[in-house]
């Protein structure tokens, strides 16, 4: 029987890895990389200092693109990533809304 991880036997989720925590991924990412701390992680991802401090109180979100640069210093996968931080979405659905083109011909006489 296999397991998935943040799981125990009977499947249930681990209460430490189900809700949304990005600290657990910046500490994770320190740890991995061997950085002393947040400026260092900043300085290893590209990014300006209070990008992290945001992220880590939750005023700014983990973006795209963050989460592409992430994968690609540390060799963490995407989906590795996305789950220490506490996304279990297994897919991303985009409204279709976002791809049609506005009408413009309605409202006018």
């Amino acid at each position: 029987m296999t397991t998935s991880p943040g799981s125990d036997i009977n499947g249930d989720m681990d209460p430490d890895l189900s809700d949304y925590n990005p600290n657990r991924l910046l500490d994770t990412l320190i740890e991995k990389l061997r950085l002393k701390n947040d400026a260092a992680l900043s300085r290893a991802l590209e990014v300006a200092p209070p990008v992290i401090s945001k992220i880590r109180h939750h005023k700014l979100p983990v973006g795209a693109s963050l989460l592409i640069r992430m994968h690609e210093v540390s060799d963490l996968s995407i989906r590795d990533l996305r789950y220490l931080m506490g996304d279990r979405r297994e897919k991303f659905r985009i409204s279709d809304k976002q791809f049609k083109p506005k009408d413009v011909s309605a409202g006018r006489p």
